[in-house]
C-alpha cells in the first residue's frame, strides 16, 4: 500500500466497509448533557434510540476535532512510514478541517520524509464518504497519491448533496433560519430543499409544502442532475426515516436508477445539527452540479 486514506466520522461509511477497505476513522465528539461521546462504529449506533431522545427534548452539542487529536492521529501512521491522504468534513460548516492543515503541517516538519494530502470534501455525511471510497477505488486502480488527490480534487465539486429536514427549528439552532421563520415553517408544513453550495456551506434553494411532495422534489431534482446513473453508487442518509427512505429509492429507480444505492443512518454529530426526520440524498452530476440554482436561491427566512 502506498498511502493510506483516513477520514472522519462524519463521512457516515458503515463500519463494515471501513474495517474492509482499511479505513480509519477520527471521531467527532457529541454531549448528551455532560457525557462526551463519540460513535465509530455507524453499525452499533442505535439511531432509532439517539433520534427518539432528540425528539422528546433531548439537548445534544457538539464538538470539532482539535489540532491535537488530528496530530495524535496523523503520527500513528506517519510513525509506520505511510503517507496519507486525509478527506475531511466541509470547511463551511466545521472549523476541523483548518485544524488538519495546521496538525498536518507541523508535523511534516518532524517527518520531512512523509507526505500528507488533505481534502476539504465540501460536504458531510455521504457526500464526505462516497468521496472515500472513490478515493479508495483509484487507489486500488494503482494510482499515486497525488494522482488520487488531484482527482478527487476535481470530484468533489460534482458532488451533488439535496436533503429535506422534518423540523426548521434545528436549522433555527445552527443560524439557518430565524425563529420566526422556523416556526411559521412548521406551522405550515413549510419543508426547505437544501444543497451543498460551491463553498460547502448549506443552502436552501426551494421550499415546498408537505413532506411527500420534498420527497418527490429530491427525485425530480435528481433526474435531471445525476450524470450516468447507471455507473455509479449514490448514498441516502436518514435520521430515523426509513419509509420515506424506501419511498424516495422507488422514486428513484423509476426513471433512472443508480448501479447500487448505500443506505444509512445519520451519525450522531451531522444528525444532531439537521434533526430527526432528515432526509439525503447524495450523486455525481456535472461539473456545475454545485452551482444549480445559485442564482435563484431562495431564502427560508
Amino acid at each position: 500500500m502506498s498511502f493510506t486514506v483516513l477520514t472522519d466520522t462524519s463521512s457516515n461509511l458503515p463500519t463494515y466497509l471501513l474495517n474492509e477497505k482499511g479505513v480509519a476513522v477520527i471521531p467527532f465528539s457529541y454531549f448528551i448533557g455532560e457525557k462526551e461521546y463519540s460513535c465509530v462504529d455507524t453499525e452499533g449506533f442505535d439511531g432509532e434510540k439517539f433520534y427518539r431522545a432528540m425528539r422528546m427534548g433531548a439537548k445534544i452539542s457538539t464538538s470539532q476535532i482539535n489540532i491535537f487529536n488530528y496530530t495524535e492521529f496523523f503520527e500513528r501512521f506517519l510513525e509506520k512510514g505511510e503517507d496519507i491522504l486525509m478527506i475531511n468534513m466541509s470547511s463551511g460548516i466545521s472549523g476541523s478541517h483548518n485544524c488538519a492543515l495546521v496538525a498536518s503541517r507541523e508535523l511534516l516538519e518532524r517527518y520531512p520524509n512523509r507526505r500528507i494530502r488533505i481534502v476539504d470534501a465540501l460536504g458531510a455525511s455521504l457526500g464526505e464518504g462516497l468521496l472515500v471510497l472513490r478515493a479508495l477505488e483509484l487507489r486500488e486502480r494503482g494510482l499515486s497519491l497525488d494522482e488520487v488527490y488531484d482527482k478527487i480534487e476535481e470530484e468533489k465539486h460534482s458532488m451533488c448533496q439535496i436533503f429535506t429536514v422534518d423540523d426548521l427549528m434545528y436549522l433555527k439552532k445552527t443560524g439557518r433560519v430565524n425563529g420566526s421563520a422556523a416556526i411559521v415553517g412548521n406551522m405550515l408544513q413549510v419543508k426547505p430543499l437544501l444543497m451543498g453550495n460551491p463553498k460547502g456551506e448549506i443552502v436552501s434553494f426551494s421550499k415546498v409544502i408537505g413532506r411527500k411532495r420534498a420527497l418527490d422534489s429530491i427525485a425530480q431534482t435528481y433526474n435531471r442532475l445525476v450524470k450516468d446513473p447507471s455507473s455509479q453508487m449514490i448514498g441516502i442518509a436518514h435520521a430515523d426515516c426509513p419509509e420515506d427512505v424506501e419511498y424516495l429509492i422507488s422514486r428513484i429507480n423509476k426513471r433512472k436508477p443508480p448501479k447500487e444505492i448505500l443506505t444509512v443512518m445519520y451519525e450522531p454529530v451531522t444528525g444532531s445539527h439537521v434533526g430527526p426526520g432528515t432526509l439525503a440524498l447524495f450523486f455525481m452530476g456535472d461539473d456545475n452540479v454545485r452551482e444549480y440554482c445559485m442564482s435563484d436561491i431562495a431564502s427560508i427566512a
